[in-house]
């Protein structure tokens, strides 16, 4: 699977999870492409493109198209999918690789019955999105580029440092991701430094932040 990154466009329509004060989730995205053109950040983005298994992603992987799952446009190799035919949620773990700037990933096939969940520590609910938020109509088009968009969450404030992982929610087959590409992840030296702030944002991050989402 590619994994060369390329700037998201300018018409990107973006959407915005508002938390008090400094903290945000800020959603946007681009329409695909055949060929999948990454996620906006430079060569030093960590990306799981699900072509080996990762214990960060609690289901399956699949590599093909089948009539209950459709591979993303632009995505090759293996690709993850939830829905009643894969397990309806599924949690990508983001434990471990915070502070994060920014997070973005390959959504295949948008659906209005697909949602994802930004969550923090205990499983609090930082920011939820739809199919619906991201492009309207979200009516599964297997082979558009509009129902098949890279979508990019960035972070502000203590959302930076509160995010632990992404919840895929679908109720109907099916909600598929590939590319999972995360900007600003630690170097290694600096993981044992952050592991002993933990304590010092946990607070913080248990503190639910107010969602609301609105056009830009």
């Amino acid at each position: 699977m590619k994994k060369f990154v390329l700037g998201l466009t300018a018409a990107a329509a973006t959407f915005a999870a508002t938390a008090p004060a400094s903290a945000a989730v800020v959603l946007s995205s681009t329409p695909g492409n055949a060929v999948y053109q990454g996620g906006g950040f430079d060569d030093n983005a960590l990306i799981f493109d699900f072509d080996s298994e990762t214990p960060r992603w609690s289901g399956p992987i699949f590599t093909t198209t089948t009539e209950t799952r459709a591979r993303p446009l632009g995505s090759t190799g293996g690709f993850i999918s939830v829905g009643p035919a894969d397990g309806r949620t599924g949690t990508f773990d983001l434990t471990g690789l915070n502070p994060l700037n920014a997070i973005s990933f390959l959504w295949g096939s948008i659906d209005e019955y697909n949602s994802f969940d930004v969550l923090g520590a205990d499983g609090v609910v930082l920011a939820t999105f739809t199919g619906s938020d991201v492009w309207n109509p979200a009516n599964g088009d297997q082979t558009a580029v509009n129902t098949n968009r890279i979508v990019r969450l960035d972070f502000t404030g203590e959302t930076r440092t509160a995010v632990t992982g992404l919840r895929f929610n679908s109720y109907g087959n099916a909600f598929e991701v590939d590319n999972i590409a995360l900007a600003a992840v630690p170097e290694p030296a600096t993981w044992a430094m952050m592991i002993g702030g933990f304590g010092l944002v946990g607070a913080a991050a248990r503190r639910r932040v107010r969602t609301s989402v609105a056009y830009a």
